[in-house]
């Protein structure tokens, strides 16, 4: 578990074109991926990822929206956000469907951004092992 400051030091805003509650909703996904923030840990506030990274709050609120409606982040009325449960292991035809529609956005997302689908297909084979060491 990380505090709320130490989540807020990683948090970069580039100047890529990716809009920036993207920018901000991916790098809390690879945060929760990474395990610096694991189920249940309280998320920096949106007012203070807001000052932090000089943007707009609606800009901030929008990020944390996408990562509620994924599951990534559930919000608690009156205490704050806070880091989802995982959600149990799809089986059957349902993880092939997930699976295929995650692929293909990832696919999309990698065209649009200029890179080769087999280079990213033995890049994730490589992250997945080196998960799965360190697990």
């Amino acid at each position: 578990m990380h505090t709320q400051d130490q989540i807020l030091a990683t948090l970069r805003i580039e100047p890529t074109g990716v809009p920036i509650y993207v920018q901000l909703r991916e790098q809390f996904l690879r945060a929760m991926g990474a395990g610096r923030l694991t189920s249940g840990d309280q998320m920096p506030t949106m007012r203070q990822v807001a000052v932090a990274l000089r943007v707009d709050l609606n800009t901030v609120r929008h990020a944390y929206d996408e990562l509620e409606r994924l599951g990534a982040l559930r919000l608690v009325r009156g205490r704050g956000s806070f880091v989802a449960e995982p959600p149990p292991a799809l089986q059957g035809s349902a993880h092939e469907i997930e699976t295929d529609k995650l692929a293909r956005q990832i696919l999309a997302a990698a065209a649009a951004l200029g890179i080769d689908p087999l280079a990213l297909t033995k890049r994730i084979a490589v992250l997945a092992a080196d998960q799965e060491k360190s697990s």
